[in-house]
């Protein structure tokens, strides 16, 4: 099979395929009976490369989602975009496999593949919420609630300093009014001997615990306060850390070992009265299964525009309910991917936060028309889609290098 029948969705080949034409959908849906005309990517330079998607469609309509950040996802969107044309955005659910499946051979159970597939089923929902005239958490079922909880991913300029690490806690449920807080323990603390082995030795320890201890002491009344390690140590080290926060009121550790290794995951969660979260590196609902039905995590974590999507967690989100195991959503996105997330956590019980990790970046907010927080809550649109607009002039402004505007015309 050659590269250029793969690409070609008219080409004839035995690969399941669910496109409209060959699963013989009828287009007699009325004032619904529209097409995708086009997929366009770019990538703006924020405190990450936030890769923004818009979906196109003939009846003037266009939709905007956000892929999980980095490089080659351009390349991924543009790869995907034959699969989308002609076809109807409304039926999310069937696209979104559809797509699965055209890049199956390429990996999409996983990686780059669902990410980029991931902002296309955002930029659906947008586009399918403004057609139907709903907010895009009606297509998800409804709402329990009309704003969700942020919480704020913090950093010092000292941040293995725990007193440097208290003043900035303070200072962001004080002036910046939130009550939900998150900080890397994986700092260096100027006691390691060899990075690379991933042990942690008694000083170590004593030093993330001293931070664990400052914070929560400064904050521990006012705010919950999670605890991030970027999957960085042994399994050994990370039972010694856990039982080294146990005393503190701490609101989870987060990713203390690497995500590869089910097993070991399932060990630290279980060895511990520390809640332990995970899931940012763990993709669509079946790699989120295991964790969920052998008890390997307290919290779990998926991030949208990375999963495989808005419906995808969703998924994640019920079957995390049968296991009455809640969802902090991880989000390092633009405004774009952190609307998404927010109406997911509208539309699921048992949502505890959704991730912000932009607070430092003065123009995050500048990327879209509407005010997208208020005092740590991001309050739920009620217009069409996702409810959110991009200011083009200030994509332009901040597109990264090599990358260039969508052309709207």
């Amino acid at each position: 099979m050659s590269y250029r029948q793969l690409s070609d969705p008219n080409a004839s080949y035995t690969m399941r395929d669910l496109s409209a034409e060959t699963m013989g959908l009828s287009d007699s849906r009325g004032d619904r009976d529209i097409e995708i005309t086009d997929v366009q990517s770019t990538i703006v330079e924020g405190n990450y490369p936030w890769a923004l998607v818009r979906v196109y469609t003939n009846a003037g309509v266009v939709g905007t989602g956000e892929a999980y950040w980095g490089g080659a996802l351009p390349e991924l969107i543009d790869r995907l975009t034959p699969f989308l044309l002609g076809e109807n955005p409304l039926d999310i659910d069937r696209l979104y496999e559809h797509l699965i499946q055209k890049l199956s051979g390429e990996g999409s159970i996983a990686g780059k593949d669902v990410a980029a597939i991931s902002g296309v089923e955002l930029a659906l929902h947008d586009v399918a919420g403004k057609v139907l005239d709903v907010p895009a958490y009606q297509l998800l079922g409804g709402k329990y609630r009309d704003e969700v909880r942020l919480y704020c991913d913090c950093h010092t300029e000292a941040e293995a300093d725990p007193a440097a690490c208290a003043d900035e806690a303070e200072r962001v449920v004080d002036d910046l009014g939130y009550d939900a807080l998150k900080f890397d323990l994986d700092v260096p603390s100027g006691h390691e001997r060899d990075r690379a082995n991933r042990h942690l030795n008694r000083a170590e320890i004593e030093h993330k615990a001293e931070i664990v201890e400052r914070v929560t002491e400064r904050v521990g009344d006012r705010a919950e306060v999670a605890f991030d390690c970027h999957w960085s140590y042994t399994a050994g080290s990370a039972k010694r850390l856990a039982r080294a926060l146990e005393p503190y009121d701490i609101w989870w550790l987060e990713d203390p070992v690497p995500p590869e290794n089910h097993d070991v995951q399932r060990e630290i969660t279980q060895g511990t009265t520390v809640p332990i979260a995970t899931g940012e590196n763990v993709y669509r609902t079946f790699g989120q299964r295991r964790l969920l039905e052998e008890s390997a995590v307290d919290i779990v974590a998926p991030d949208v525009p990375r999963v495989g999507g808005m419906r995808e967690t969703r998924k994640i989100a019920t079957l995390a309910d049968l296991y009455y195991v809640p969802v902090a959503m991880h989000n390092v996105s633009s405004p774009i991917g952190t609307a998404a997330s927010a109406h997911v956590a509208t539309a699921i019980p048992n949502a505890l936060a959704v991730e912000f990790h932009s607070y430092e970046l003065d123009w995050w907010a500048d990327l879209i028309e509407e005010e997208p927080i208020d005092d740590g809550y991001v309050p739920i649109p009620e217009s069409p889609g996702l409810g959110v607009t991009l200011d083009l002039d200030v994509v332009a402004e901040h597109l990264a290098e090599g990358q260039t505007l969508f052309d709207e015309d």
